[in-house]
């Protein structure tokens, strides 16, 4: 919450875009504590202001749960592709393995 800005809200990543957090009604009002160090550069730390409809870790875990599915998405083929590049790389390494059988057949009367 941000009591200076015309909607009450202010982003802390984002200087003064007048949007909440996407999941405030989730995680809480939070309030931010900025802290301006020697060298210029700002602290924040977030307290919550006041709790939301889910505990924190009840937050955490929809959270969490939610940039997994996100990951999955992004790339809903990924375990297939791990299957196969196991495959792949047990092939490969049979391959290895006939190769260097057939190498010593063949140069066995040279050496």
């Amino acid at each position: 919450r941000d009591p200076a800005r015309p909607l009450g809200w202010n982003n802390v990543v984002f200087e003064n875009v007048g949007m909440p957090h996407v999941f405030w009604e989730l995680q809480g009002e939070q309030v931010a504590n900025i802290t301006e160090n020697a060298d210029g550069t700002k602290n924040v730390q977030l307290s919550l202001a006041k709790p939301g409809k889910l505990s924190v870790e009840e937050y955490d875990k929809a959270v969490a749960d939610l940039v997994s599915f996100m990951v999955w998405m992004s790339e809903p083929i990924a375990e297939k592709r791990k299957a196969i590049g196991t495959v792949v790389l047990i092939f490969l390494a049979g391959l290895f393995v006939l190769s260097y059988a057939l190498k010593k057949n063949y140069w066995k009367d040279i050496h």
